[in-house]
């Protein structure tokens, strides 16, 4: 849009893109892994799925925590779940509801703190794919094989309430999304979860 003189004005449009809200999906105690996952490694998995998001394209970030908490890395605030003992729903659901609170989301972004070979090239590469879309869910494939980041567009987040229960999270849904984008990023990393310890 442009205004006197040739310049350009801020685009105030209905259809302006909204904010893409990271989440890191920690609140769990890690039970097969001995300890809480997200203070694995003196918090390093934390930083890096953190960093993940917020050097990937989300313009805000969040750790879900539960089974213990921890002042989180620069550029992330917390989410406090306490029902994460229910399962992963639980959190998963608090995200969402944390999100549809934000001005005008664009989308959520779903990572997970135990795939700490996922940079901010794999967020970035999924969020660019999604085109920062309201209507689209994209999630990163590492050779195929189904990953996280998981983008899920603000359209999305009602429906995804509907299929969240017990220990599944967003995975129920996303097999019933028709035009689900895949992200091939097994160039980037592996996308292994680390549920054994070292």
């Amino acid at each position: 849009m442009t205004g006197p003189e040739g310049r350009d004005l801020p685009d105030t449009s209905a259809s302006r893109v909204g904010a893409v809200c990271g989440v890191v999906l920690a609140a769990g105690a890690g039970s097969r892994y001995g300890m809480p996952k997200i203070l694995a490694h003196q918090g390093q998995w934390l930083a890096i799925a953190v960093r993940a998001l917020r050097d990937g394209g989300c313009d805000e970030v969040v750790v879900a925590m539960g089974a213990s908490t921890v002042e989180p890395p620069g550029g992330a605030s917390v989410l406090h779940v306490d029902d994460w003992a229910t399962g992963l729903s639980a959190t998963v659901r608090a995200a969402a509801g944390w999100v549809a609170q934000r001005r005008d989301p664009a989308a959520m972004v779903l990572h997970v703190v135990d795939t700490p070979d996922v940079g901010p090239e794999v967020t970035g590469r999924v969020v660019d794919a999604a085109q920062r879309r309201r209507d689209v869910v994209a999630r990163a494939v590492f050779d195929g094989r189904p990953g996280h980041p998981v983008y899920i567009g603000s359209d999305h987040l009602d429906p995804l309430g509907a299929h969240l229960q017990g220990d599944v999270g967003a995975g129920r849904y996303l097999a019933t999304v028709a035009g689900l984008r895949t992200v091939e990023c097994g160039d980037l990393a592996t996308g292994r979860d680390r549920d054994l310890p070292d």
